[in-house]
């Protein structure tokens, strides 16, 4: 009994042994484990372990230093975050990341300031004048503009060779001027182009076929003109109106021509005077609600004022630049009747301010019987042979006489452009208180050739 109480004894002690071994075991590698992670700790991260663990607060004679306490995060702006590239010691050689340098480089560029500016490109101008290209001497003074104190006569001239094509590169050797049978000395001469202001006149008289034909072809005509030009529209029937004062706008020069497009032009036949068409319900031939007595129908006068609108034209071109040709473009049938201007006083007006007349002849007027009959005045049809004598007298040129929207289009073309490339010439005269006309004659030392200038010219009186 006394074996077994002691075998006991031992075999518990031996149990608790095994117990305490193992729990050592489990314990010494833990502390080992936080021993070696203390040991790898920076020595700031220490401290902070060794300041929190001290209960007390450090005390007030400690330097800032000593503590070592970060700041609490700011609520307006983030810690900046630390740098994963060391700084360099020399900042001489110091070297961007890659991605700072494109930043710097973007910002250097997207920066205008740091740039220099680009260069502007040559600039060109249109000058207000024209420079001959045919100038052979200025020393010869043909090239000079005359001066204000004595009168200057300048002469366009049109010259075709026998198929209608303009002729190019003669000089001022090759034409002789006659001032009522007087050879003249040019002073000045140029084949330059010259700007147009050109005052476009429609007949709206015209039977209403002719007329949609016309309309047709208004937007050839605004092509016919350049940039530089400038224009004017009038229509006439038996009265005139200016419709667009001048401009050089094209688009506003469409707007008026599409304008014109509202007028139906004149019917085919006569007036309706009589019978049931001619007024409205009638009882017994007395109309109802009218008087007892029927009214006396009496046909309206017709009228084709084309002289009144080519004055009215004329008049307003003479107050444009002296720098531009003046030109009248007339689309017409060509009849004339109940104007109140002369043939004389227009032409008159004509060939005081050099302004030319140029015509395209539509409709009836473009018959080449029609216009051998329409040289006979008739008392009730008028005239129909003035655009001609108009054209002739002023210098024009042909008329075109066309049926056709095709060949309406292109007469605005060929009219542009004979009256821009004219051969232009001009000579001094002496200031004299006669206005008495003055006859002109161009002629050409070459033959074949076709010269179209004006006939003459009224001298302005001298001034008092």
């Amino acid at each position: 009994m006394a074996n077994f109480t002691l075998d006991w004894r031992i075999a518990h002690k031996s149990r608790w042994a095994i117990i305490l071994m193992l729990v050592l075991g489990l314990v010494i590698p833990a502390v080992w484990a936080q021993s070696n992670a203390n040991q790898g700790q920076s020595p700031a991260s220490a401290q902070s372990q060794q300041d929190q663990s001290q209960p007390n607060p450090p005390q007030p004679n400690q330097s800032q230093s000593d503590q070592d306490i970060p700041d609490a995060p700011s609520t307006v702006q983030p810690p900046p975050p630390p740098s994963a590239i060391p700084q360099p010691t020399n900042p001489s050689h110091a070297v961007q990341p890659p991605q700072q340098q494109q930043e710097g480089d973007s910002a250097s560029h997207s920066n205008p300031a740091t740039q220099p500016p680009p260069k502007m490109p040559p600039v060109q101008t249109v000058p207000p004048g024209t420079i001959p290209r045919n100038q052979l001497n200025p020393t010869e003074g043909v090239y000079k503009l005359p001066p204000v104190s004595v009168g200057f006569v300048l002469i366009p001239v049109m010259v075709k060779d026998t198929d209608g094509r303009l002729v190019e590169g003669l000089g001022p050797k090759d034409f002789n001027v006659l001032d009522n049978g007087r050879k003249m000395t040019l002073t000045y001469f140029t084949s330059d182009p010259f700007l147009l202001s050109a005052a476009i006149v429609v007949d709206m008289g015209m039977h209403e076929v002719t007329l949609k034909t016309v309309y047709e072809t208004l937007t050839s005509l605004v092509g016919a003109f350049s940039p530089y030009d400038e224009y004017s529209l009038y229509t006439y029937s038996s009265t005139v109106t200016q419709t667009l004062d001048f401009t050089n706008k094209p688009q506003l020069l469409t707007v008026a021509l599409n304008e014109m497009k509202t007028y139906s032009g004149r019917n085919n036949g006569p007036e309706v005077l009589n019978g049931p068409f001619s007024m409205g319900p009638t009882v017994n031939g007395v109309p109802v609600g009218g008087p007892p007595i029927a009214p006396v129908q009496t046909p309206t006068r017709e009228s084709h004022v084309l002289n009144d609108a080519i004055l009215r034209a004329a008049l307003d071109l003479g107050k444009r630049d002296k720098a531009r040709r003046k030109v009248i473009l007339v689309v017409s049938d060509g009849q004339e009747l109940g104007s109140n201007a002369s043939y004389r006083d227009v032409l008159r007006v004509l060939e005081t301010h050099d302004i030319q007349v140029q015509a395209v002849v539509v409709g009836g007027g473009a018959l080449p019987v029609f216009r051998q009959v329409g040289r006979f005045h008739l008392k009730e049809q008028g005239f129909w042979d003035l655009l001609p004598r108009y054209t002739k007298a002023t210098g024009g040129g042909q008329i075109f006489a066309e049926l056709t929207r095709n060949s309406i289009e292109e007469a605005y073309s060929q009219i542009t452009s004979d009256v821009r490339n004219q051969y232009t010439m001009g000579y001094p005269i002496k200031s004299s208180p006669s206005t008495a006309y003055h006859s002109i004659d161009v002629i050409v030392d070459k033959r074949g050739l076709k010269i179209s200038a004006k006939d003459g010219y009224y001298p302005a009186p001298t001034p008092r």
